[in-house]
């Protein structure tokens, strides 16, 4: 059996992550430094002593979650973890992917995540977009809600997290209408989530465009591990292919337990989360229950999952 990393996105975050693991692993704080240098401001800084509104901006939150992540596999490298059969990161995770993956050059990355949020804030005044959680609807009543609801609006689903799991997003007034509509096809849950950016949605479409002039300017480099990307759940060699799906996966869903099956399909048993918190972990258990997943995210998580590796001889 080999093993997967899969990385986080927004909403992970939290003021002094990765504090307990920065004391054991010099190379915590070496790559925020890193990632500072790159932005212009102490990005270790805000995550250790925010404010949390601060950190919370999505131009914010999406370096501070990329250094996090790359933070977490580098001190996995640094303790002898070997490399996984494949990698996938939810939403801005992806970007933390392919840096792992040594396809993005890190300081790059940073800058470049950085105007992705900054583009995501501007495509949508504050207060007009919105996302929300449909829990206990299958794929197909979602879609529904969100037919019902739109009355001419933008809602859509946008994170097929797992069965029964899906998010939506859209204009604020079309999100509620479809919320009422998943009430009434029996949602077991269906609530607001407290985003100001509704991602991966046809409201993102300006910032894909600006998006694409960047990109064109980003070397994205040969591969040592395969990353299966959001949109479809495939890895790509070439690397207009790889910007083609990172200008797509911002206004198109994010189809995340397509990625953790089409992992386990190429032999992935295990998957470790490297980054603050431990959500995709409960996501990958409620895609298959025969597949094994840990987050990794301070020193004793590390060490548990190093210790996992070594015991079932995983590789």
């Amino acid at each position: 059996m080999s093993f997967a990393v899969i990385f986080p996105g927004q909403g992970s975050q939290s003021v002094g992550m990765l504090a307990d693991l920065a004391e054991q692993d010099p190379v915590v704080r070496q790559t925020f430094a890193e990632a500072s240098e790159a932005l212009g401001f102490d990005l270790w800084l805000l995550t250790q002593g925010g404010p949390e509104s601060e950190l919370g901006l999505t131009e914010n939150t999406q370096p501070a979650m990329l250094a996090a992540g790359v933070a977490v596999f580098r001190a996995w490298q640094a303790r002898g973890g070997p490399a996984p059969v494949a990698m996938a990161g939810h939403s801005l995770g992806e970007y933390t992917a392919l840096v792992c993956a040594g396809r993005l050059d890190f300081p790059e990355a940073i800058s470049l995540v950085r105007y992705r949020g900054q583009l995501m804030q501007q495509a949508v005044p504050a207060g007009e977009g919105a996302m929300a959680a449909i829990l206990g609807l299958d794929d197909e009543q979602v879609a529904q809600a969100c037919a019902t609801g739109a009355q001419g609006d933008v809602v859509a689903p946008i994170n097929y997290n797992c069965p029964g799991q899906v998010v939506i997003a859209g204009q604020s007034a079309a999100v509620t209408r479809a919320l009422a509509a998943a009430n009434g096809l029996g949602a077991r849950r269906a609530v607001l989530l407290d985003v100001s950016v509704p991602s991966h949605c046809a409201l993102m479409n300006s910032a894909a465009e600006k998006l694409a002039l960047r990109l064109g300017e980003v070397e994205i480099r040969p591969g040592t591990i395969p990353v299966f990307h959001n949109v479809d759940a495939r890895s790509r060699d070439d690397a207009d292919q790889v910007r083609s799906v990172l200008i797509q996966q911002l206004c198109e869903p994010v189809r995340w337990s397509q990625c953790i099956l089409a992992m386990r399909d190429v032999g992935a048993g295990l998957f470790i989360e490297m980054g603050p918190g431990k959500v995709l972990t409960g996501l990958v258990r409620r895609t298959d229950r025969g597949l094994q997943a840990v987050a990794c995210h301070d020193r004793a998580s590390l060490e548990s999952a190093l210790a996992i590796i070594q015991t079932e001889k995983i590789g």
